[in-house]
């Protein structure tokens, strides 16, 4: 459905995409993750046919965007992140003109602004006025515009941007509903969104591809580290000296509490700690309520890639200069 191949994107001197190679299967629900200017933006508008590349070739549903940028918007449903609207029409005069822009033939427009209408939860927003409306049900026009012409393929820029915990349940379960039929490449900075929805992850950093790959498959990058959580009641400090000296250990971080103390353990692949520090408390006396080993999040995979990037890519710091301060001869 998708095929990326080197794509480049230049805003003069500042390279915003660059050498960006990827492919997404018909069918897929496909997240693109990233921090702030790492590029999903960028792609995604190039991807859409609203900027074109500096480099590389993008192809859509078999159409190449540089050549064929219309057959690829008819193949697509594109929600921006702060999508446009106009806000003095009505829900339904603004979902069947939309539909006319896109191609929809006369006689299917009703027919279609109906179906959006239904799928998206807007039937009672019909007659309203969409500047009337709450964050929410202007999202849900927005999604209902992309939908309106039945693409193949669904671009969704932050489609949970701005909406409450409930909205943003509606509107996973309905993309979920969407991906049965269609293509959907998304692009949030809600983490356990992507886990909940998504098949596959793209992580960009910096306008590169850093991994693509399923959830569980990048979880398994971490997992020569073990990290164990642990609640205790005793002295903090007294805590922290004895769990500091369990073999295995490589770093702890105590949060106090008001009896209860939580301690966070990361530990070297393939040990286990957890016999020891139970050992350990019950020999002091002290009261354990939980011992648990935690599993990494896709947020912790997420974190370590870029920084683990950005640490590669950090200049060297100077060497200091010589006793004397003086040039060299």
């Amino acid at each position: 459905m998708i095929r990326v191949e080197h794509l480049t994107k230049r805003y003069g001197r500042t390279v915003a995409v660059q050498d960006l190679s990827f492919e997404v299967a018909r069918g897929e629900i496909v997240g693109l993750l990233g921090p702030n200017g790492a590029g999903k933006t960028t792609t995604m508008r190039i991807l859409s046919g609203y900027l074109p590349p500096t480099g590389g070739d993008v192809e859509v549903a078999g159409c190449r965007v540089a050549d064929d940028s219309m057959g690829v918007r008819r193949r697509i449903g594109y929600l921006p992140e702060n999508c446009p609207l106009y806000p003095d029409m009505r829900v339904d005069d603004y979902l069947a003109f939309r539909a006319a822009l896109k191609g929809v033939p006369a006689r299917d427009v009703r027919r279609r602004v109906e179906e959006v209408e239904t799928l998206c939860d807007l039937r009672d927003a019909g007659r309203r006025t969409i500047g009337r409306l709450s964050k929410g049900y202007r999202q849900r026009v927005g999604l209902a515009d992309a939908l309106v012409h039945d693409p193949e393929l669904l671009i969704l820029d932050e489609p949970t941007l701005g909406l409450d915990p409930n909205q943003i349940r509606q509107v996973r379960t309905l993309i979920r509903q969407l991906a049965e039929r269609r293509t959907v490449l998304l692009s949030t900075h809600i983490l356990p969104e992507v886990e909940m929805t998504c098949r596959r992850v793209l992580i960009l950093h910096r306008g590169r591809l850093l991994a693509s790959d399923s959830t569980d498959r990048l979880r398994e990058l971490l997992r020569g580290r073990a990290r164990i959580s642990v609640e205790i009641r005793g002295p903090p400090d007294a805590i922290e000296g004895a769990l500091r000296e369990v073999p295995g250990v490589e770093s702890l971080a105590v949060e106090r509490g008001g009896e209860w103390h939580t301690v966070r353990l990361e530990c070297a692949g393939g040990t286990d700690v957890q016999p020891d520090v139970f050992r350990r408390v019950a020999d002091r006396g002290w009261l354990l309520r939980e011992l648990r080993r935690d599993q990494h999040s896709l947020e912790d995979v997420f974190v370590a890639l870029t920084c683990r990037e950005a640490d590669a890519e950090e200049p060297a710091a100077p060497a200091a200069p010589a006793a004397g301060g003086g040039a060299a001869p």
